[in-house]
């Protein structure tokens, strides 16, 4: 797919920057709520929460006989592009600034890019792998000196940079099972089947660790804001993108969230923007634009991955 036909910049750009600034807050909505319910709760509450606020609108929509034809793939889907990553960064932003868990969720087109070529066999041209190394050694740089003077233990801090790099490759690699197992099925079907899907996985595990002492309302407030805002609606403006701007341009959503994340936490959890950290998110930015194919001297750019 690529961007020809796309609508005008004036057309889509306000959308675009209303989903940057929803993903953005979707790190300190997790922060709020996984403080009082911990990380399993706050996930398995947001995609059943997420589930609830979609499913209407996709029975409105005419969905439900593509999710009923194809929900072993979506529900999949749902697994190892929602529940998974949804609470590996629940744990992570327990221990490490919620701006610097969303740099390192910048580099799901790194991992997107990398799990195509092993797995699709998709072409890596030269100037795509001095991205990809040039993505990789800036997450390098960041975890490095991420947890000095941050207020958070080494160790842990180190841990979590992992989960969130675990969970970017898990949204990596369900870009490529999207592209080989959910072609042609609708996207609001995939996205709510998929919440669906991860809800069911998580039931379990939200109700063994469910907090003995019931959160307070900004806990809950919070935990609805990320399924409503961040996730429902969010889907809904992510697919609406790739129809109006195209796919690389809704990719570009990436890049513009961590700037969103960084000012909420700095305005409502006083956390820290060090020229570090702003320096190692540029070289993870410029490497993923690289990798992807957005900045090029010439061939296609890669198709934009699936986001939660």
């Amino acid at each position: 797919m690529s961007d020809s036909g796309s609508k005008p910049v004036s057309a889509w750009i306000g959308e675009f920057v209303l989903l940057a600034s929803l993903w953005g807050a979707s790190f300190l909505f997790m922060r709020m709520g996984a403080s009082e319910f911990g990380p399993l709760p706050t996930a398995g509450l947001r995609v059943a929460l997420a589930t609830v606020f979609l499913w209407p609108i996709m029975l409105r929509q005419g969905h439900w006989p593509a999710l009923r034809r194809h929900w072993r793939p979506i529900m999949v889907a749902g697994i190892i592009n929602s529940a998974i990553p949804f609470a590996l960064f629940s744990w992570a932003v327990l221990h490490i600034a919620t701006g610097l868990s969303s740099i390192l969720n910048a580099t799901v087109p790194l991992f997107g890019a990398l799990i195509a070529w092993l797995w699709l066999g998709d072409r890596i041209g030269r100037l795509r792998w001095v991205g990809l190394a040039l993505g990789f050694l800036g997450v390098a740089l960041l975890a490095w000196k991420a947890p000095a003077g941050t207020g958070f233990k080494s160790d842990q801090a180190l841990w979590a940079i992992g989960a969130c790099l675990l969970a970017s490759a898990f949204y990596g690699l369900a870009a490529s099972f999207a592209r080989t197992r959910l072609v042609g099925i609708p996207p609001l079907a995939t996205a709510t089947g998929s919440q669906l899907g991860a809800a069911l996985g998580l039931a379990l595990p939200t109700f063994w660790f469910w907090p003995a002492q019931m959160p307070g309302p900004r806990a809950w407030g919070a935990i609805i804001a990320i399924a409503v805002l961040c996730t429902g609606i969010a889907y809904i403006l992510y697919f609406r993108l790739i129809a109006h701007a195209g796919p690389s341009r809704a990719l570009a959503v990436t890049f513009l969230t961590p700037v969103f994340a960084m000012l909420y936490g700095a305005l409502f959890l006083e956390e820290r923007i060090t020229a570090w950290t702003v320096g190692c998110a540029l070289v993870i930015v410029t490497g993923t634009l690289l990798s992807t194919g957005l900045v090029r001297t010439r061939g296609p750019a890669v198709e934009a991955p699936e986001r939660p």
